[in-house]
């Protein structure tokens, strides 16, 4: 979960009142957040509200972006306090295109490599080294988490008074422009950035196998930026004490580009800085137009019924209450009869159900208001069958000298797919994850014990570890066109590991639990050809085990031999042959 560092000083002055940490530590509950730590500085500097301490935050939720800043949970706890829900008037909104000062041109070469920008202005003060720190922490958390380590969504801030207007962004071969990146002083092409830059080999994989690479520059030539690696060292390299700041967004998904840029608007008007439009006209279409005046406001309403927050909550909570509770969490809201029709704030775009305004109906009402209320069913709980055969199965396995892991049942493609080598057509992708560490339903159990064996070179062999629990994959046949199995997945390592061994701990895992069973020949890119087999019970697929792939092990830095499998437990219990592989 996201973690934050606060400055003392400029979070007090948002919030607009000073708090210790006995009253801060509820409050921040409304933010779904806890207090993770104060650091009070040297000795003598005591005073809450001093310049230069730290709060350390840490958000236990990864739906709401705007709270990754000292800005945004600020904003919310001044909300709750006075009641007044902010009004952000420099937004637009659909039909209203604005003139301005400051314009960029997205050109068409740009369309199937990074397609989207947005961005604004901030003038009015200069900025201090507590808004400038905090600005490139939020850079940092939403392009990282949120942007999806900037594959959707990077950021940039860059000198007005070093930007001849209007700005082109656009597509440019890799060898035919050079500028000097921040941190270094020799002027590098596109293409040797990404190969020699340290922000070029972390994100450079990002455009690296597009034949051309983006680039944001001025109508003189100057570079701002090539996106999303680095800015340029003379443009882009902002400074305490600069006025007039040019923010930027760019990345693959327009509504995260747009919301990442209200977010940061929101913040900087917080603070007291002046945010001035920034048009952007596009080549092509876009879901906004092709002429949109940022920040831009394209959230659409959600509503509730109050009976059914009420049935949801176990409380009695009318529509008024409905639309005041709302309202202490920043959100607008009407009440309409028995229907509450709410507009998300403009720095939010998680209303995907009725359901999540019934979350901040409960968290703005605040949860000490729900009387404790007992149980009215009498029920008993029992094991299901699954159960007692899988912790059947642990047992035996624990017997025969392994031991039992726990994994996320959610991971990156490239754990699940790349570093498996195996086809994505039938992993689950979540259609709006908060950061690509957490993208993916894990579909099979394999990657996990990889990951454990990956960081325990150190430990001694052999080693033997498994896991019993669920995976999900893509699948027609279902309603929901999707499957959940239940799966043992076991790894053994050392230097003599091989498939004859396995074949032994396969025998005997089956042999306990009862089965008959034979092998036949398998074709799993994970394992080494040859050295591999399906297991057949009843003539059914219920697994396969052998040997793992040499380039699989090196996919995740294993230098020692893996031997492997995995194997169906609802077959095993229900008769029911299912897929596998992944």
């Amino acid at each position: 979960m996201p973690k934050i560092e606060v400055d003392e000083k400029l979070f007090f002055n948002l919030v607009g009142r000073t708090m210790d940490a006995a009253e801060l530590e509820p409050a921040l509950e409304f933010a779904k957040a806890e207090l993770d730590g104060w650091d009070f500085g040297p000795a003598g500097s005591s005073a809450v509200g001093t310049a230069g301490r730290v709060i350390k935050i840490e958000l236990n939720d990864t739906n709401r972006p705007d709270l990754w800043s000292t800005a945004g949970i600020a904003r919310l706890l001044r909300i709750r306090d006075k009641g007044v829900i902010p009004d952000y008037k420099f937004f637009s909104r659909e039909g209203d295109v604005r003139q301005s000062d400051f314009r960029v041109v997205v050109d068409a070469s740009i369309r199937e490599l990074r397609p989207f920008l947005a961005g604004f202005v901030i003038s009015g003060k200069a900025i201090d080294d507590a808004m400038l720190r905090d600005a490139i922490q939020t850079q940092e958390k939403l392009c990282s988490n949120y942007g999806r380590k900037r594959r959707s969504v990077s950021m940039g801030m860059y000198r007005i008074d070093m930007i001849k207007w209007p700005v082109s962004y656009k597509a440019v071969d890799p060898d035919s422009i050079s500028f000097v990146p921040l941190q270094m002083e020799e002027s590098l092409t596109l293409r040797r950035i990404v190969l020699e830059h340290p922000k070029g080999k972390e994100y450079g994989h990002i455009i690296a196998d597009s034949p051309v690479y983006p680039i944001l520059m001025d109508a003189d030539g100057g570079v701002l930026s090539m996106a999303p690696i680095i800015n340029s060292a003379s443009i882009g390299a902002v400074q305490v004490g600069d006025r007039d700041i040019l923010v930027e967004f760019t990345g693959t998904d327009i509504a995260a580009v747009s919301l990442s840029a209200s977010i940061v608007a929101c913040d900087f008007a917080d603070a007291g800085y002046e945010i001035r439009p920034l048009r952007v006209d596009y080549a092509y279409d876009t879901p906004f137009g092709r002429s949109v005046t940022f920040p831009y406001y394209f959230q659409t309403a959600a509503s509730v019924d109050a009976g059914r927050v009420t049935k949801l909550l176990g409380d009695s909570i009318g529509p008024e209450k409905v639309v005041e509770a709302l309202a202490s969490m920043g959100v607008r809201a009407e009440a309409h009869g028995q229907h509450v029709k709410a507009w998300p704030p403009e720095y939010r775009d998680d209303f995907l159900h009725g359901v999540d305004l019934v979350e901040d109906v409960m968290i703005g009402r605040g949860m000490a208001s729900f009387a404790p209320e007992r149980p009215k069913d009498f029920t008993i709980g029992r094991l299901s069958p699954i159960e007692l055969f899988t912790r059947k199965a642990k047992d035996v396995m624990v017997g025969l000298g392994y031991q039992e892991m726990i994994y996320n049942y959610l991971g990156s493609g490239k754990d699940y797919i790349e570093r498996m080598n195996v086809s994505p057509e039938k992993v689950i992708r979540i259609s709006n994850p908060m950061t690509e560490n957490f993208e993916y339903v894990r579909p099979s159990i394999l990657p996990g014990l990889l990951q454990s064996e990956a960081v325990s070179s150190k430990a001694p062999y052999p080693h033997r570890i498994f896991e019993a629990g669920k995976v999900a994959f893509l699948d027609e046949t279902q309603n929901y066109g999707t499957s959940t199995r239940q799966r043992l997945g076991l790894l053994c390592s050392h230097q003599e590991a091989d498939y004859n061994e396995l074949a032994g701990v396969v025998s005997a895992l089956l042999y306990y639990l009862g089965d008959d069973y034979a092998v036949d020949d398998s074709v799993d890119p994970r394992f080494l050809p040859g050295r591999q087999a399906r297991i057949l019970v009843r003539g059914m697929n219920v697994g396969c085990f052998g040997e793992l792939h040499p380039a699989v092990l090196e996919n995740w830095g294993i230098s020692m031999p893996c031997v492997a499998c995995e194997i169906d437990l609802d077959s095993l219990l229900k008769g029911d042959g299912a897929p596998h592989g992944s």
